[in-house]
């Protein structure tokens, strides 16, 4: 079963009206440093609900998205007296999300648990579609299952709070689903202004991006066919931010992506002779937004190990990637060798003007 998603600006109100119909015997409210200090208290001083739950404060950041962190959360649930009937309320960004529902889904074999996210990035892509999970052995969500969450509640008033890079890291995401859905989408997409802030607005386009992520997700819940769309860039998106965590200098999600679909783009204009207008306008997009993820030759084979160790993929010869013959034309699982890989790679170099 699909979670619930309610799309509102009404977040304390809504958390009240859903803790009134579960009746929970203890309420946790998961946070990191950040959310602790910025939107948290907001919550508590409308929220009944929020106000009177105990809170699990965590680090903020990807790299404490491990295994030391989950078994932290566990105990403090365990010593705050959680049972099977108690529920947790995972406020944060993608790291807290998928972290807490892992515990939530994990202690006592399950309670129920609601995602609101404070982030973009968060709202319209770790906190739908059913995935858990933490990073280890140094691979980007390794250990992790599908559960949803009983609701997530989708808003835009906490994005105030959110640096520039923030708000483009999730829109990266917003980005990627126009291409999977239409060239009428990705147009749109790429004409927005997502650091002019407007709740509403943004809302609106916040709704139309998750709607295409749920289409995949309902017809593909354990992710082993159509939804593999979703991962348009992301299997070299996941690659730089391996490298970058080996680097010590960690790799936004969301610019991770947008570096990744400029490659899984060069890769479909070679494969499938994908619209080099569109490509270029990306690619400028990119180059105006997001800079550059910096790699040179010598990267090459360290990012080729990372895309193999890709969970998503099953091939020995060749690495599985996510083309597109063009927007809302997605061929997935489409084979792609080293040598295919790394010519990408030369020309996302010189697309984006790195030595």
């Amino acid at each position: 079963m699909s979670s619930s998603l309610i799309f509102t600006n009404y977040v304390a109100e809504t958390i009240d009206e859903i803790v009134e119909r579960l009746q929970p015997s203890s309420i946790h409210v998961l946070v990191d440093v950040n959310t602790e200090a910025f939107v948290l208290p907001l919550l508590r001083s409308q929220s009944k609900a929020v106000a009177a739950a105990s809170v699990i404060a965590i680090k903020a950041g990807e790299m404490f998205k491990n295994l030391d962190t989950v078994s932290a959360i566990w105990k403090k649930l365990s010593d705050g007296e959680a049972n099977r009937r108690s529920l947790l309320i995972n406020l944060g960004g993608g790291v807290v999300t998928d972290m807490g529902a892992f515990a939530a889904a994990s202690f006592k074999r399950g309670i129920a648990f609601i995602n609101v996210p404070t982030t973009l990035l968060c709202a319209v892509d770790a906190s739908v579609g059913g995935k858990t999970g933490f990073n280890f052995n140094g691979l980007k969500n390794e250990i992790g299952f599908f559960r949803d969450a009983d609701v997530a509640i989708i808003s835009t008033i906490f994005f105030n709070t959110l640096t520039s890079q923030e708000q483009l890291s999730g829109y990266a995401e917003m980005l990627k689903h126009g291409f999977v859905e239409s060239e009428e989408l990705t147009r749109k997409m790429l004409a927005y202004d997502v650091t002019n802030y407007r709740p509403e607005s943004l809302l609106e386009l916040l709704k139309e991006s998750v709607a295409v992520k749920e289409r995949y997700v309902e017809a593909d819940r354990e992710d082993r066919g159509a939804r593999r769309a979703l991962n348009f860039g992301h299997t070299i998106g996941h690659a730089f931010e391996s490298l970058a965590m080996k680097r010590k200098s960690p790799l936004n999600h969301g610019y991770a992506v947008a570096f990744g679909m400029v490659v899984a783009l060069v890769q479909s204009r070679i494969k499938y002779d994908f619209s080099s207008e569109l490509l270029n306008a990306y690619v400028d997009y990119v180059k105006r937004h997001y800079g550059a993820f910096e790699i040179s030759c010598a990267d090459y084979p360290e990012l080729l190990k990372f895309m193999h160790h890709d969970k998503k993929n099953d091939r020995k010869d060749a690495i599985n990637c996510t083309l597109l013959r063009a927007p809302g034309q997605v061929e997935v699982n489409v084979p792609q060798t080293d040598a295919d890989i790394t010519a990408a790679l030369d020309i996302y170099r010189d697309l984006l003007g790195l030595p």
